[in-house]
């Protein structure tokens, strides 16, 4: 007994100090994980962007980003632009900033530099571990510095190092890009904004060059916290026949036939939101074809540039297949998605007959319209139509895996495919896509539709780049048709097949590209180079076009090597960096690096084995240690909060901007966002819009008119979710009158009665409304509808 009575004892004991252990084992971790500021279920996050909470601490300015501005210079084809950040800190405590910023996917930058009051530090391009321990160092020491690195070939990163309590530090750096026309049409787009990008890889086990992903961004609607300011000039050879920016207000001066200058309009100084966008055409639709030469002391470079044949009307078409990829998660509720379905329709709605397509939407997972292509039938397109036009976003973007889906599928025998895809591209997986599309570069060519106000261009223009197609960026519902119909123009059929370039007596090398694709669209061919020896003979581009041979020659003893050329050294070294990185994507070569790493260093690029660093000779911070800030970003225009996640909010917002995951964290704010983007989910299954009554005059039925605005009410009630998050009791009738033209085209829309009391929602509806595109009216130039709708929550 007495045995039985000690194992007892022993086998109680042993249970509680199971217990005890366990107990004290988890003491330890809400210990360690409260030092480290960090709830024990965010170990498991991932690397996602989260909203910007404000540290309670109000020593410490959150905000060291006072303005960004842009100075840009056109000369013929070329762009010269330099950037100007301007950091100031309003705080009490010495700050090391950290900024994320979006720049040209062409841009060569060659040159920074870093002004503390009247001290002036040029940057020096190092490698990029150098620089970055170069930086550490200074930093470490108290010196004031700064450092730019490439964390994407479109995606850069600023630090600045100890500036103290009322310092204004300004950075500056240059780059430069080639504005290559379509159908003769210039277009030069500075990005303002970093959209934010879906992850789903374990945040603790990522390399530091991913971590730039984790960034804090501002609420939807919420304005930038700095200014935004941007002039353009433009030079060229030819007279200007127009200017036009399509994303901000601007005044524009024309100073003489070939020059003109945009400022942006003072009334639009939170612009740092959206891509600038600026088109300009010359007279007659002219380009500045032709070459240019540049005579550097060890290298002579050459960019030539010819304009192909006008496109010629086909009439025997190939039978075509169509894969439309479209993205349908959390980045792209509201207004992007919106686009998507209106282009998605346009290009649906008009296929042939001989044609096949097939539609698959993705978001975290993916869905297929069909395991086949199926014919372009009313009955299959108006299908495919529905299934759009019940998505509303949500989710992450594992764009990758729908894209294997894709080109998995059987492939129909005797058409042509292409893939086409609607994203924003607020991915980072870019490597592993370029790589998927080159393994199946025979199997189809690759066209994306980049959806919003700033997309991810590097994404977008390498997957059509790679996959011989084209890249087309829709920043404004307006923008839509236009678009699509150049897409279908574009593919009837290549404007030049079987190109090649014979130079002559020219000697040249290091040429890039090797080889000229089939060229779709209306723009010229371009190709770099070196040349030795005295310019001299001529250049021939041959080709074939649909009605037969095509062949364009320039003489060389026309042209003479300019120093205002110098930007050619960049641009080619540019060119080449990106071939060698596309390459490198696939099977990673410590040759193929090193190649990289050279170039940067002999032409002064920022690569990704490269970096700027400036550092200020002076000691300023003798005691303490500098606060690190990660400057909040703004949403870009029409992204909702989606895109960050409720799932975000909860995660990553525990970690409060200011530098140190060790601040405590305001929960009820937290919770607070939980509820807002509750509040928001139910709204959305709650509200309901109904199509009322309709009236028409002759040339469209009321049938007719019925169906084509049941295809809106999705946007509508998009509308209507948007209005209520700012007055919840919203509901009643709108009564509109439709003017429709003899196209079909929406040419007016005016109010006719209102009950809703939202001048915004009803502005937001009759927008949708005027989107819309008609049969074309039988027997009448003019059609005049008056039509309702019921919006209601319950």
């Amino acid at each position: 007994m007495k045995t039985k009575r000690v194992r007892k004892e022993e086998t109680e004991m042993a249970s509680i100090s199971k217990v005890f252990l366990s107990f004290i084992f988890a003491l330890l971790i809400l210990i360690v994980s409260g030092a480290q500021g960090q709830p024990m279920e965010e170990t498991n996050k991932t690397l996602s962007p989260y909203f910007y909470i404000k540290s309670d601490d109000p020593r410490v300015d959150q905000l060291p980003l006072k303005s960004t501005s842009a100075d840009v210079k056109v000369v013929g084809v070329i762009a010269d632009v330099i950037v100007t950040q301007v950091y100031k800190n309003e705080g009490k405590k010495p700050l090391e900033a950290i900024y994320i910023f979006p720049a040209s996917t062409r841009a060569a930058v060659y040159g920074m530099k870093m002004t503390i009051g009247k001290r002036t530090i040029i940057a020096k391009i190092q490698e990029r571990k150098e620089a970055r321990r170069q930086y550490e160092e200074a930093k470490q020491q108290g010196k004031s510095a700064s450092l730019l690195e490439q964390q994407r070939p479109n995606v850069f990163q600023m630090n600045v190092a100890n500036i103290l309590p009322g310092d204004v530090i300004q950075v500056e750096l240059k780059y430069t890009e080639l504005l290559v026309p379509t159908d003769g049409v210039y277009e030069f787009v500075y990005p303002t904004v970093v959209g934010p990008r879906y992850s789903n890889q374990p945040a603790e086990t990522v390399l530091p060059l991913q971590k730039w992903v984790e960034n804090p961004y501002f609420h939807q609607g919420e304005s930038p916290p700095y200014t935004f300011e941007i002039t353009a000039s433009l030079a060229s050879g030819l007279p200007i026949q127009n200017v036009a920016c399509t994303s901000h207000q601007v005044n524009i001066q024309y100073d003489g036939p070939s020059h003109a200058s945009i400022k942006l309009d003072p009334s639009d100084k939170s612009g740092g939101n959206r891509d600038f966008i600026l088109k300009y055409q010359l007279a007659g639709g002219k380009v500045q074809s032709g070459l240019l030469l540049f005579e550097g002391e060890k290298e002579k470079f050459f960019l030539l540039m010819l304009q192909p044949p006008k496109r010629v009307n086909v009439n025997q078409i190939p039978p075509r297949e169509y894969i439309f990829i479209v993205d349908v998660s959390g980045s792209m509720y509201g207004f992007p998605l919106d686009i998507s379905k209106k282009l998605l329709k346009d290009l649906i709605g008009n296929l042939r007959p001989t044609d096949k397509f097939n539609v698959l939407l993705f978001s975290g997972g993916s869905s297929l319209m069909s395991e086949q292509s199926l014919p372009a039938t009313s009955e299959n397109i108006h299908r495919a139509i529905n299934l759009i036009d019940r998505q509303r976003g949500g989710g992450g973007t594992e764009l990758l895996s729908a894209l294997k889906r894709a080109l998995s599928l059987t492939r129909s025998e005797g058409y042509s495919r292409s893939v086409v895809m609607a994203t924003d591209g607020y991915v980072t997986v870019e490597e592993e896509v370029f790589d998927l599309i080159r393994k199946n570069l025979g199997d189809a060519n690759m066209f994306t539709f980049g959806i919003g106000s700033s997309v991810n261009r590097h994404l977008l223009e390498g997957m059509a780049r790679i996959g011989m197609g084209e890249p087309f960026v829709i920043s404004k519902p307006e923008e839509t048709r236009e678009k699509a119909e150049k897409f279908r123009k574009m593919i009837e059929s290549p404007v030049l097949t079987k190109v090649k370039v014979d130079f002559g007596k020219f000697d040249v090398y290091d040429v890039e590209p090797l080889s000229i694709p089939d060229v779709f669209a209306e723009r010229p061919v371009i190709v770099f180079g070196k040349w030795r020896g005295r310019p001299m003979g001529e250049i021939t581009l041959n080709g074939i076009t649909s009605s037969g041979p095509y062949v364009n020659k320039i003489d060389i003893r026309k042209e003479k090597p300019l120093k205002s050329n110098s930007a050619l050294q960049y641009l080619w070294a540019r060119h080449r960096i990106t071939l060698l990185s596309d390459y490198n994507s696939l099977h990673k070569e410590d040759a193929r690096v090193k190649e990289v790493t050279q170039l940067g260093l002999t032409y002064n690029l920022l690569t990704a084995y490269t970096s700027f660093v400036a550092i200020d000779t002076e000691v300023r911070l003798v005691d303490g240690q500098a606060v690190t800030v990660k400057q909040p970003l703004p949403l870009p225009e029409g992204v909702s909060d989606y895109a960050v996640g409720r799932g975000s909010v909860a995660q990553k917002s525990m970690a409060p901007l200011a530098a140190t995951r060790s601040m405590e964290v305001d929960k009820s704010q937290v919770r607070e966002e939980e509820l807002k983007d509750e509040r928001r989910a139910s709204k959305l299954v709650r509200l309901k819009v109904e199509l009322g009554e309709i009236s028409t005059t002759n040339g469209l039925s009321k049938e007719t008119i019925q169906k084509i605005l049941k295809q809106q009410i999705p946007s509508i009630e998009l509308c209507y979710q948007k209005a209520l998050e700012k007055k919840p009791n919203i509901q009643g009738d709108v009564t509109l009158q439709l003017i429709i033209d003899s196209k079909g085209q929406v040419i007016k829309v005016s109010l006719v009665s209102s009950k809703l009391n939202d001048k915004n929602l009803e502005q937001c509806i009759i927008q949708k409304i005027k989107e819309l595109t008609f049969p074309t009216p039988e027997g009448t130039e003019k059609v005049d509808a008056t039509v309702s709708f019921n919006l209601k929550t319950s």
